[in-house]
């Protein structure tokens, strides 16, 4: 974290004596940042909070029916703040890595592939969510249905042609990974055994996922009416959906920079918002929010676990997490070079046919 503050503040000392007047944006962002109610900052923070707890409880619901008598409400909650608030400051979202190993050393018998499960199986809703908002970006913006469809309505053969390759190739793509399912199967499955009760569900998962999103949503329309932004439905969607595209996109530690360039242009798009206050918008609630989400990770971790143990806990848990970032990393590098080889193989054994082929 201190590494990255010092980048960013030499960083700045670079833009300042290329002749880019950062100084000044800092001073306006400050007078900005301090001239914002006090209400609607710890508004916003009750809701943050919501966010976090009710998405942790998502984690319990499917975690305890995965593994019965073996899960407890508030570690869980606690495990899943560490991951929450590491994703604001480190990259390739290795918070998230933290919390399923954390997952892994409180319950006896989770196993990291009944994590990933318990994981894949929490983000169904929001990734429905996430749909949802994207789809309302696309049909927002005005001629948009009939600019994409247009063309596919006057040309039904193509669109059965496009068809037919799409379904061969998830069937390829089916049959590639349906080993790799097989051997995971025994495992996750377990981790995701509440699916198949939908109603226990519907209760103990997307509800809690429902609160945490509204309570996102709620959040994001707090900070616009504090900086005096139109809090619209459009807005507040198009601002979830440029920050998620943000996070998609990002190569910065929790989306720093992208996430405020993204904002500042969707809000301009839809509600005609200036930049400047578009970026002030966005780096105020992405600080404010950040800097919420550490205090209350820490204060969880010390009162669920204690100071002792919870940094042990999340300290060996980022150990592993790191661990195995580098081999999924490695793994990818290793895939990439077999799949070099081979092609190069293949070029090679055609040159040498066409070579015997003219002799």
């Amino acid at each position: 974290m201190l590494a990255w503050v010092v980048g960013l503040v030499l960083f700045w000392l670079l833009l300042q004596l290329l002749g880019v007047d950062v100084w000044d944006w800092l001073k306006d962002f400050w007078d900005s940042l301090t001239s914002m109610p006090t209400g609607y900052t710890a508004t916003a923070l009750v809701f943050q909070t919501g966010q976090t707890f009710f998405a942790g409880l998502s984690y319990y619901g499917i975690l305890s029916v995965a593994y019965p008598g073996e899960v407890k409400v508030w570690p869980v909650i606690a495990s899943y703040a560490v991951g929450v608030a590491m994703n604001g400051f480190l990259p390739a979202n290795i918070g998230t890595f933290v919390t399923l190993f954390m997952f892994v050393a409180i319950i006896p018998s989770c196993t990291l592939t009944g994590a990933i499960a318990a994981y894949l199986v929490q983000k169904i809703f929001f990734t429905v969510a996430g749909t949802f908002v994207y789809l309302y970006m696309f049909l927002s913006v005005p001629g948009a249905f009939d600019i994409s469809f247009g063309n596919l309505t006057s040309h039904p053969g193509f669109v059965l042609i496009g068809g037919a390759c799409a379904a061969f190739g998830l069937v390829i793509l089916a049959r590639v990974f349906w080993a790799w399912v097989k051997k995971l199967w025994a495992q996750a499955k377990q981790g995701g055994a509440i699916l198949a009760t939908p109603k226990r569900y519907l209760k103990r998962a997307v509800l809690p996922e429902l609160a945490s999103w509204l309570c996102k949503l709620t959040v994001v329309g707090i900070f616009l009416a504090a900086f005096a932004i139109p809090v619209t439905l459009e807005s507040i969607m198009w601002v979830v959906g440029s920050g998620s595209l943000a996070n998609v996109a990002s190569f910065t530690p929790g989306a720093v920079g992208v996430t405020q360039a993204t904002n500042a242009l969707a809000l301009k798009d839809c509600c005609d918002v200036p930049h400047s206050q578009a970026v002030d918008y966005s780096t105020a609630q992405q600080l404010i929010t950040t800097t919420w989400n550490q205090i209350v990770a820490l204060v969880l971790i010390l009162w669920v676990f204690g100071w002792h143990g919870g940094k042990q806990l999340v300290g060996q848990s980022y150990s592993d997490a790191k661990q195995k970032t580098e081999e999924t990393k490695e793994e990818r590098r290793r895939k990439k070079v077999e799949k070099m080889e081979a092609m190069g193989k293949t070029r090679r054994e055609k040159r040498f046919r066409r070579r015997r082929d003219d002799e």
